[in-house]
């Protein structure tokens, strides 16, 4: 029982330490971006994090400079892209989520002929390589006469297979058959059930669902370039890959594209944290 007792004790402090070691590892690497992207060129590889100098605790913070932001916004179309990339994520990750929730009900809760094949297709689709599909959604979206429009980047991403066999799981573990047709008898419509019943059963799964595909399509680097052609539709990813150059780079503007990038995603999950963490561990394989 001393024994026992003792582990205990000792265990949380080290569990904490832990913790707080990996935390600090983890931000070690935000720390140097956004540092970085308010450095002058000349203080970016002078020091590691803020410049040296003799201001406050040893740092010169007259060389810290918003130079890069202006610059940024001045010199790339970044507003441009920062809009389409919000626009292309807000619209795929809403639609995706509404599609999948009522496809994955759908084959959780009606009884119809083939839903087992069709539940095996889903399945199927889901587990295929994404770069696998690259050829034939281009020549989808050429013979539909959508290249370069965001129509044809958007429709084929708004019923994912992995979102409909996703919310399949959800609904099958958490949505008791009776609930629905205790509703079903007291004369709800379908739609109505599941607005009002079953969405918010699986409101930690919409959560979770929303943020993996607005960080996929925000994130996302070749679809844009193979579906939207023209400079001015080009999202985030593409335009801060365009900072580069084969003659030098300017990495302190490169931070700063790269923090205005990080930004939203930082604050959706902050927004969004405990429907996320909640939807991951709500044990949604079972079947």
């Amino acid at each position: 029982m001393n024994a026992r007792r003792l582990a205990r004790v000792l265990g949380r402090p080290l569990l904490y330490a832990f913790l707080v070691l990996f935390a600090a590892l983890t931000a070690v690497p935000f720390a140097w971006m956004i540092t970085s992207a308010f450095k002058s060129g000349g203080d970016f590889f002078l020091s590691l994090f803020l410049p040296a100098g003799n201001g406050f605790l040893g740092v010169a913070w007259d060389h810290l400079t918003l130079d890069n932001f202006r610059r940024l916004f001045r010199e790339v179309p970044m507003a441009r892209s920062l809009v389409n990339s919000v626009f292309l994520a807000s619209v795929t990750s809403l639609f995706a989520t509404l599609c999948g929730a009522m496809g994955g009900y759908a084959l959780s809760r009606f009884e119809f002929r083939g839903r087992g094949l069709l539940t095996s297709l889903v399945l199927g689709t889901a587990i295929l390589p994404v770069p696998l599909l690259l050829a034939p959604r281009f020549e989808l979206i050429y013979h539909l006469h959508l290249l370069d429009t965001f129509a044809g980047y958007l429709l084929p991403q708004l019923a994912p297979a992995f979102g409909v066999f996703l919310f399949r799981q959800a609904m099958l573990n958490h949505i008791p058959a009776e609930i629905i047709e205790s509703a079903r008898l007291e004369g709800c419509g379908e739609i109505r059930i599941f607005f009002t019943l079953v969405l918010p059963l699986v409101r930690p799964m919409v959560g979770a669902f929303i943020i993996i595909t607005f960080l996929g399509v925000w994130n996302d680097f070749i679809g844009p370039q193979i579906i939207l052609q023209s400079a001015g539709r080009q999202p985030l990813a593409v335009t801060l890959a365009g900072l580069g150059s084969n003659y030098g780079n300017d990495y302190g503007m490169m931070m700063a594209g790269t923090l205005v990038s990080v930004a939203p995603i930082i604050c959706l999950f902050l927004l969004l944290q405990k429907e996320f963490i909640s939807g991951l561990t709500s044990g949604t394989v079972k079947g």
